[in-house]
């Protein structure tokens, strides 16, 4: 399965918040919501993703966009991830059933049973504004693609 294309209505999905409450394309109405698909809290590159991303996460927000990372860990996980990187990026769980929210968006790597690094803009209207999914999940899309897309 392939990335969600732009122009593409999402379909329904639900992801978990922090504090357990589901995350679903009504959350994305009215505003315009990256999601950033990463495969592990606490591995290397997707430290060093969301530590960039959150360095001019005010100019995501200057752009009117709101910042989500997403990944297969539970949200206990994702919470000490976050915490220990010292982001502010809110983070979104397709632990249970694994992975269904990322599949449903072409963002599931199945080869290893995780998120795949991928990157999506979704526009207030809940239709895919830009795409994007790395070569592998080990390569860093730099924030530039976003900015460059937003």
């Amino acid at each position: 399965m392939s990335i969600i294309a732009a122009g593409e209505t999402v379909p329904d999905f639900v992801l978990k918040t922090a504090d357990g409450e589901d995350f679903t394309p009504a959350d994305l109405e009215g505003q315009t919501t990256v999601l950033v698909f990463y495969p592990f809290a606490f591995s290397p590159v997707c430290t060093d993703q969301l530590q960039i991303y959150d360095e001019v996460i005010d100019e995501f927000t200057a752009k009117g966009a709101k910042v989500y990372g997403v990944s297969t860990d539970a949200t206990w996980s994702q919470g000490a991830f976050k915490d220990k990187l010292g982001v502010s990026i809110e983070q979104l769980s397709d632990f249970e059933p694994k992975g269904a929210a990322s599949k449903a968006l072409g963002a599931y790597f199945e080869p290893a049973g995780m998120t795949n690094r991928a990157l999506l803009i979704i526009g207030p209207d809940k239709v895919v504004k830009w795409s994007y999914v790395a070569d592998s999940p080990g390569d860093l899309p730099g924030v530039g693609l976003l900015f460059d897309n937003l």
